[in-house]
């Protein structure tokens, strides 16, 4: 039977959480940028950075610093929250331009 593998896993923290790295698995640099600049966005928020330890590795780790006191796994949900509605709202105009049909389209030669 395959191992399963939590999706987010804290890797190291302060005790109240106001710092803190995540490994989420299964990812890379798209999400790794868009999140960190998602997190970036909350002004409580004093630093974040993200890595992919190594090429061979599906994860990637993301280091958030609060002001404060405050959560650091507090931002990653909201920033997940607000990154998804942001993926949302570019899906359902992607999806409107399409049935609009009001595009270029290409005919192969053969």
């Amino acid at each position: 039977m395959a191992e399963t593998v939590e999706k987010i896993k804290l890797l190291k923290s302060s005790p109240d959480l106001s710092t803190a790295t995540f490994q989420i698995h299964d990812e890379s640099h798209t999400i790794g940028n868009s999140l960190r600049w998602m997190i970036m966005k909350n002004p409580e928020v004093e630093f974040c950075g993200y890595s992919a330890p190594h090429p061979s590795e599906n994860v990637i780790n993301i280091r958030i610093q609060m002001y404060d006191g405050k959560s650091s796994l507090d931002a990653l949900i909201v920033a997940l929250g607000e990154l998804d509605k942001v993926c949302e709202a570019v899906e359902d105009k992607y999806i409107a331009s399409l049935q609009e049909g009001k595009f270029e389209q290409w005919e192969e030669r053969t």
